[in-house]
């Protein structure tokens, strides 16, 4: 019974955070901080439940840390997707290889 608590519950909420948008809000939003707001809360979110994945991706989180940081230094600089996919595979691969000789 509290399984079907619990999807109630969920199902009530995700109806509610879309719908409620919806019927509330009918002129265009003006404010240029509430705008700004909505406009990154996707990739926020996104980053969020990335960011775990990416550290427990590997087998020791130190090395997850290490691509990571090669990722944004590469992503930083102009780097496409691919290389920075790239980058980060081989930082993992010689962090793996380093780590359990220090």
């Amino acid at each position: 019974m509290s399984n079907i608590a619990y999807i109630l519950v969920m199902a009530a909420v995700t109806y509610a955070v879309r719908v409620l948008p919806l019927t509330l809000i009918r002129k265009p939003i003006k404010n240029t901080f509430l705008k700004s707001f909505l406009y990154y809360v996707p990739y926020v979110t996104l980053a969020v439940m990335t960011f775990p994945a990416i550290i427990e991706a590997t087998s020791s989180p130190i090395s997850g840390i290490i691509a990571f940081i090669a990722g944004v230094i590469v992503a930083f600089f102009g780097g496409n997707i691919f290389t920075t996919a790239v980058v980060c595979c081989v930082a993992v691969f010689a962090a793996e290889l380093v780590l359990p000789f220090i």
